[in-house]
């Protein structure tokens, strides 16, 4: 691998954007932000000030009287120039999404179709409530008619995980349907919504205070939710501050869509096809170096083995680690050194409680990049349900296996042995199998012979149990959380 590869270039020191304006943060509570491949650091992010957020709350508020009201067919034109925009810019995107975040270049191409596909299903879903709902004559006489409304200013709180595509689940859709937003990013990522941030203001021309870029921490988070003018939030990280989001939201009467963390559970059948089947698993646990929400993280073999374990563990030591942006690699770096610690620990819980390493990550190196944050593919056999490797979300390349008997043991593990409920998938040739599996999986996705079940754009992405407080989903649920429903009746 060369020494260096190609990079984007970030800004010294991020701002803020207010009201249609670019401005330096006066916080002094200044953040290094890395780019975990080479262990350096590439900016620095400014915590928001509390002023400074409701200056910017305040900003989306103006813009909604004007925005609100603009008929949704030229609010579409501006979905258009920004499908476009982020089309012309989707290199670029991507190489800043792998830069800051870790991630190999294919991976971030994949977060940046899908922020365009969002973008693409917020049009059509725009187009089709254009139609109207109405029905004449309901009584004699009397006509009735169902409007939507957009309410106001929304927060977007996103993670770390996709700097862009995340953002992108609920953004459109707000626009789209009349109201305004202030977006706080990652503040361990938040370089490639930055640039984002720069093409809607520059190119796609959005009106002043329409869009607005915080930066922060948890206390940027509560002001945003606190502030009057806030109508709702959405939020997307783990259980643990999702669930204090979720409660914050609700003191103070606002909106809140918000999805949590998992424990996903891979189950694979003595009658799967393993030459199919292990590259997607494979793919599953460590895309994205096992930090996003879909990935596997139990790999529970049903009856016997039939070289599941050989092949799966073979498939994992041989992955190539580096940095994200060489065509070679195939899993990038953690995304922080804290979280390559984090992992690291579970490792050794993981030997501590009486799992047998198989695969063991925590020696990789990349010789160019000595200070990279690098944790090779970890797996554990003969691991129990009672052990914190199977319970808690690690969220990283560890991959722990576990043996049942029967698809009934498999089913109790996905739906009693973990709170989280955000994916679950079968590997099968047996369609009674799937079709038991697809039916009882208490799972918001579910795949069959699916690794990462990932929802399309025009569906809701799924989530039960600990992985998602609230009732609207992100994606295509988001119509009815940024709308309100008026109903007109008539008589003439």
């Amino acid at each position: 691998m060369p020494a260096k590869v190609a990079s984007a270039k970030a800004p010294e020191r991020l701002r803020l954007l207010i009201g249609g304006k670019w401005c330096e943060s006066e916080s002094q509570d200044l953040h290094p932000v890395f780019n975990p491949a080479e262990g350096l650091s590439i900016t620095s992010v400014p915590f928001s000030t509390k002023d400074e957020v409701s200056r910017a709350v305040s900003a989306a508020d103006e813009a909604f009287a004007s925005w609100g009201s603009l008929p949704i067919t030229d609010r579409i034109q501006f979905l258009f120039r920004m499908k476009e925009v982020l089309e012309n810019h989707a290199q670029e995107l991507a190489t800043l999404n792998t830069e800051n975040h870790g991630k190999t270049l294919e991976e971030s191409r994949g977060d940046v179709r899908r922020t365009i596909e969002n973008v693409e299903s917020a049009i059509s879903i725009a187009y089709t409530l254009a139609k109207g709902t109405s029905l004449d004559e309901i009584s004699p006489g009397i006509d009735e008619l169902m409007v939507r409304e957009p309410l106001g200013v929304f927060a977007i709180v996103s993670p770390f995980n996709f700097p862009i595509m995340i953002p992108f689940w609920f953004l459109p859709y707000a626009l789209v349907l009349g109201d305004t937003v202030v977006v706080k990013p990652s503040e361990i990522t938040p370089v490639p919504m930055q640039r984002v941030a720069e093409l809607l203001q520059d190119e796609v021309k959005l009106p002043q205070g329409v869009f607005n870029l915080v930066h922060g921490g948890s206390e940027v988070v509560e002001t945003l939710i606190g502030l009057p003018a806030t109508k709702g939030v959405t939020f997307v990280g783990s259980t643990a501050v999702a669930r204090r989001v979720y409660r914050l939201a609700g003191e103070h009467g606002k909106r809140a869509m918000v999805s949590g963390g998992a424990k996903n559970n891979i189950i694979v059948m003595p009658d799967a096809d393993l030459s199919r089947s292990v590259p997607s698993i494979v793919s599953s646990f460590f895309g994205n170096t096992g930090q996003r929400c879909l990935a596997g993280a139990n790999l529970v073999s049903v009856g016997a083995d039939g070289g599941l374990l050989g092949k799966f563990s073979k498939a994992s030591s041989s992955l190539r680690i580096g940095n994200g942006l060489s065509p070679a690699t195939e899993m990038g770096p953690m995304v922080t050194k804290a979280a390559e610690e984090r992992v690291r620990s579970y490792v050794q819980k993981g030997v501590d409680e009486g799992g047998r390493l198989v695969v063991d990550g925590r020696h990789a190196t990349v010789k160019d990049y000595p200070e990279g944050f690098y944790l090779g593919s970890t797996v554990f056999d003969d691991v129990s349900p009672s052990m914190s490797i199977a319970r808690d979300e690690v969220f990283g390349p560890l991959a722990s296996v576990l043996h049942v008997e029967t698809l009934e043991e498999a089913l109790e593990l996905v739906n009693r042995g973990t709170n989280y409920g955000n994916m679950a998938s079968i590997f099968t040739s047996s369609g009674r199998a799937a079709r038991e599996f697809k039916r009882r999986a208490n799972a918001g996705n579910i795949g069959i012979n699916i690794g990462v079940a990932a929802p399309s754009a025009f569906y809701p992405f799924g989530g039960m149990k600990d992985s998602f407080f609230g009732i609207l989903h992100p994606q295509a649920d988001t119509v009815d959380f940024f709308t309100d429903k008026k109903i007109v009746l008539s008589r003439w």
